[in-house]
């Protein structure tokens, strides 16, 4: 590992990937407000209203989706960058060229950014695609044609590696891209890592329990970890400290998960309102509280109510555990996610996931739906894949039925002229994208069609 720390002038690079030129702060409009946007007028943004959060194809329409999610994880994001933005600012006499803001506006983006790659089905989609691989026999001859590396990110198929390639490839691919900044990137990439790692390497701490980007992209975060001054972790090895900001946007996705998520346990009732109203009183921790709660008519409101006092005083201690840790995140050493450190809210928080777990998240009818994803997943990859690999090796000997199926998959999906690319590691990046890149909706709805057990119209 480089002796050498990073950054923020460096940390907070308003260079965009894909271009030469280096990027600029503009007062009037910051470079990261505009990757917000970049980011809220992609199409696969837009999928994230028909993909699971918790309740997969719910029939309430209160249930929060990836979407809403996603714009939740961003709202608590900003609040944090901004947070400790304001003092990182005063701290290291960044007053000429940042205000406190631009680090929210950091956050927030890859906030907005960070679930585009979940495919759907939610977690249990990642486990079909990866059992797919691993199983089917459709995939067997390319599984063998693979290089160790190329199998590992299918072996691990990664949502966080997939958004990775959202961003940087697959969205405006003549772009190519999102050209978000790097500084965006940078806090994007929560496992700042390729799917394998180097003999005798031993990953340890939060940023490595998963992989950040496939080998396809390795190039194109080697240049963001560079632009943004990332310390590598190995030499030769892809494989890079985490960008300090990246501990926020994770701060950020499990105050939501945890505050937010319980509250629609509430709504759907798993939990119970006195359960869920003392649960948040204990994490705002505020002895005055319950005379404070507003005697509101309906007890949904008040539990929106504590829930908001509770993301608040979240917000407050994750940002000053952040600061209190933040040398050692500039110098590589520190890889732990905030809520596990020691604060006031800690207990209270680790006792609402741990209640989650028994209950929000394994409901019979949540848990019977996410089952049937694998066979939702495998089947498609099993018609598509299996008719992309039948023509790009028997080309025109290829079966009817292979052909006509082609024809169901967009333009970009394939390669030139229509045809499936010849390279096994990219025709299979190509078909996963395809599918991965589905609503839940439309991956069912699309599976009853190939297999027959729905026609169009019908």
């Amino acid at each position: 590992m480089s002796a050498v720390g990073m950054t923020w002038r460096q940390l907070l690079s308003p260079d965009r990937l894909g271009q030469s030129s280096p990027g600029a702060i503009d007062p009037a409009r910051s470079p990261y407000t505009i990757d917000s946007d970049r980011i809220v007028f992609s199409s696969a943004f837009r999928r994230l209203q028909d993909k699971t959060q918790v309740f997969p194809l719910a029939d309430n329409d209160y249930v929060r989706t990836r979407l809403t999610h996603s714009l939740e994880v961003a709202s608590v994001g900003r609040s944090l960058g901004a947070r400790v933005g304001a003092e990182l600012v005063k701290r290291h006499g960044l007053q000429d060229q940042f205000h406190a803001s631009d680090f929210g506006a950091v956050v927030s983006a890859a906030a907005l950014a960070h679930d585009l790659g979940n495919p759907p089905f939610g977690h249990s989609g990642e486990d079909a695609i990866r059992h797919w691989f691993k199983y089917s026999p459709i995939a067997e001859e390319t599984r063998l044609e693979l290089s160790p590396a190329q199998r590992a990110d299918f072996e691990n198929f990664e949502g966080n590696a997939q958004g990775f390639r959202i961003v940087t490839r697959l969205q405006m691919p003549d772009n190519p891209g999102l050209r978000l900044t790097c500084a965006t990137l940078g806090s994007f990439t929560k496992y700042p890592r390729a799917a394998t790692l180097p003999d005798g390497s031993q990953p340890t701490g939060v940023s490595t329990k998963k992989f950040g980007f496939y080998g396809s992209e390795s190039g194109l975060f080697a240049e963001v970890a560079a632009r943004t001054g990332l310390i590598r972790r190995q030499d030769g090895a892809d494989w890079w400290c985490r960008h300090p900001l990246a501990f926020l946007v994770e701060a950020a996705d499990d105050i939501c998960y945890r505050l937010v998520d319980f509250e629609d346990g509430y709504r759907l009732k798993f939990l119970t309102y006195k359960e869920v109203s003392e649960a948040f009183l204990d994490v705002i921790g505020d002895p005055k509280s319950p005379d404070r709660v507003p005697r509101m008519k309906d007890e949904k409101d008040e539990i929106a109510f504590l829930r908001a006092q509770a993301i608040g005083a979240a917000i407050r201690q994750t940002s000053d555990a952040f600061l209190e840790h933040e040398s050692a995140m500039l110098d590589g050493t520190f890889d732990e996610e905030l809520l596990e450190l020691d604060f006031p809210a800690k207990a209270a928080l680790r006792e609402i996931k741990i209640r989650s777990r028994a209950t929000i998240y394994n409901t019979p009818r949540g848990v019977e739906i996410e089952a049937a994803g694998y066979e939702v997943l495998g089947g498609l990859l099993d018609v598509f894949y299996g008719a992309a690999d039948d023509v790009a090796r028997a080309g025109k000997s290829a079966t009817p039925r292979s052909k006509k199926l082609l024809s169901l998959v967009p333009a970009q999906f394939l390669g030139p002229e229509n045809l499936p690319v010849t390279d096994p590691y990219e025709r299979l990046l190509r078909m996963t994208d395809f599918v991965s890149g589905m609503t839940d909706s439309y991956a069912v709805a699309l599976y009853k069609k190939v297999r027959g057990i729905s026609l169009p119209g019908q």
